[in-house]
């Protein structure tokens, strides 16, 4: 039996992992120092789990940054702290993102939470790409011709849009456009840039809805009957990082449990 393997490495890489600190980030940060990558991530408030998570990743190659992510300028000050970190950015990985757990009809949403949800999941997007994208731009490609890969975190709620939370709902459905954007733009100059879609994920973030009195609605809605684990989501984003992901660009890649194919 041969003892090959197929390796997923990102040694010598620089990634910038956002939101960081908890849920699809934290497991998405662990992976990626599994596999090689040095490391920053942000984190808002949650100073002690970002300190745990480096202490045990390692201090070294893993550097957390506390910024907030609501405006382009943060987006951009982060990214700018990265390439302070470690010299250069190979990885954006996009994850952060709110979802405001109450339903809120349209009707009476207010602009607050509008302008809140589309700052934090969208136009600080906007200046992490943006900026993302000028650093890589100067960057020599690596022996497979690639300069860099960008992968945004966005939702199945992007795809089928969701009742009562149209704010998130949007705001994640401009990711899937800007993915396809940024493919056409980029991948000529050897940057690939990706979306990972999930749906229900076992995170903070969710667990109000999937420990609530309506969890057995929304588990209903999965084939596989279960919402996913973190590291669920992180294998994927893992991979298209990797050379074994060089030719996939402009895609979206759905990992929920087969949830977007069903209602």
């Amino acid at each position: 039996m041969s003892t090959n393997t197929v390796p997923l490495s990102l040694l010598g890489k620089v990634a910038l992992i956002t939101g960081g600190s908890r849920g699809i980030g934290a497991a998405t940060v662990r992976m990626f120092r599994q596999a090689g990558a040095q490391v920053v991530f942000n984190y808002r408030a949650a100073a002690t789990r970002a300190t745990q998570l480096v202490e045990e990743c390692g201090a070294d190659d893993t550097c957390p940054v506390q910024q907030e992510l609501g405006t382009v300028e943060d987006g951009r000050a982060l990214v700018e702290a990265a390439v302070r970190a470690f010299g250069r950015l190979d990885i954006l990985v996009a994850n952060h993102g709110i979802w405001p757990p109450h339903d809120q009809p349209i009707g009476s949403m207010t602009d607050e939470q509008w302008r809140t949800t589309i700052g934090v999941n969208l136009d600080s997007i906007f200046g992490l790409v943006s900026a993302a994208t000028a650093q890589m731009q100067t960057q020599r490609p690596d022996a497979h011709g690639t300069r860099g890969h960008i992968v945004l975190v966005a939702s199945t709620a992007a795809q089928r849009g969701e009742a009562f939370h149209a704010d998130y709902a949007a705001s994640k459905g401009a990711l899937l456009s800007l993915t396809k954007s940024l493919s056409s733009e980029l991948a000529p100059q050897g940057i690939l840039a990706n979306c990972v879609a999930p749906g229900w994920v076992q995170t903070e973030m969710s667990a109000e809805a999937l420990n609530g009195p309506s969890a057995s609605k929304y588990l209903a809605t999965i084939p596989l009957g279960r919402a996913a684990h973190p590291e669920e989501i992180a294998g994927p984003i893992l991979f298209l990082c990797t050379p074994l992901a060089g030719f996939v660009s402009g895609e979206i890649f759905n990992v929920n449990g087969g949830a977007v194919l069903v209602g």
